[in-house]
């Protein structure tokens, strides 16, 4: 005899397995599939939905911001719209400065001496080797006191080597004056003045000769005194001074300038000679003066360089060029003329 609880689990388990037999039977593969794809696309709709909304929120948010600040700016001061156009004057004028500058890189006389080079037909007297030893000097010491003797083509490159300081020019020859005016560029200022030099004091007759004549000369009391001055130059320190190689009718503007930069073109002994007398001449703790000599073709211009400026005082030979770096012997009585 079965008991009612035996019953109740029989007819239990004859339901489950009915029940697995019906799922088992509508359960397919592609209904499974579609279910899926069904439940994917609700998904999707629900998050765009919410999305669109949350993008409506914050546009309504914007334009109520937007809304707020238009009377501000509205209610901005005249102070306050005076201090911004002054800022975009400032810019603007910046700008504009910064345009300048730009449009100043090169400057004038520069520009102007490489069109004057490249539109002459004139030959400069350096080569390149030794033009590069002379725009090394200036490169370095430029701005500054730029002494020159004699005039030539390459007279605008001193000038435009030596922009923005004082350029001066000392020429024999007053026709070579004006015509080197005439021919120099417009931008170029021009600052040349005649000089005198006792040419007839230096006759060699051979190379021997010509050296006993500049020792004797270099040696003797009355050059040697002018030479090494005690004292800054006056005009009547070397126009009254007894030595044979004293320049005459020398300029103001020679006496007015420590000159940094000494150039001598046409290496005649005044010329040489008064190169030394400035460079020994120089206020003391300013440095030393550098003399190049240009034009060196033979013997006696040789011993005039080295006689003059001292061989001890040479710091290099480029070509016909000699660069002499000679220090100050003002209120030095005790130090000789030549190291």
């Amino acid at each position: 005899m079965t008991s009612p609880m035996h019953a109740r689990k029989a007819k239990l388990k004859t339901h489950l397995i009915s029940a697995k037999a019906k799922l088992k039977h509508n359960v397919t593969p592609r209904r499974v599939a579609l279910l899926v794809a069904a439940a994917t696309s609700a998904f999707l709709l629900v998050f765009t939905l919410r999305t669109l909304h949350s993008a409506a929120l914050r546009g309504a948010r914007a334009g109520a911001a937007g809304a707020t600040a238009a009377p501000a700016a509205a209610s901005t001061p005249p102070a306050a719209v005076a201090d911004a156009h002054h800022a975009d004057d400032q810019q603007e004028q910046q700008h504009h400065h910064q345009q300048q500058e730009c449009a100043s890189k090169v400057p004038a006389s520069v520009a102007e001496a490489l069109v004057h080079y490249a539109t002459s037909n004139e030959t400069p007297r350096q080569t390149e080797v030794e033009a590069g030893a002379a725009s090394r000097v200036l490169a370095r010491r430029a701005p500054c006191g730029l002494l020159v003797f004699g005039l030539g083509p390459d007279s605008a490159l001193w000038a435009a080597l030596n922009h923005g300081g004082r350029t001066l020019f000392l020429e024999a020859d007053a026709d070579r004056i004006a015509s080197a005016r005439a021919a120099h560029p417009a931008g170029i200022d021009l600052q040349a003045h005649t000089v005198a030099f006792q040419q007839e004091a230096m006759t060699m007759t051979t190379p021997s000769d010509g050296d006993l004549l500049l020792v004797a000369l270099r040696n003797s009391s009355d050059c040697a005194a002018a030479a090494s001055p005690a004292k800054p130059l006056a005009p009547d320190h070397l126009e009254q001074s007894p030595c044979a190689l004293a320049p005459r009718g020398l300029p103001a503007a020679f006496y007015e300038e420590e000159w940094d930069v000494i150039v001598v073109n046409a290496p005649v002994p005044g010329a040489i000679y008064t190169a030394g007398v400035a460079a020994r001449a120089r206020r003391p703790g300013t440095g030393e003066t550098d003399v190049l000599v240009h034009g060196v073709d033979g013997t006696a211009e040789e011993s005039l360089a080295r006689v003059f400026l001292c061989e001890g005082y040479l710091k290099e030979e480029a070509g016909r060029l000699r660069h002499f770096s000679i220090p100050s012997h003002r209120d030095k009585d005790a130090m000789p003329f030549c190291p």
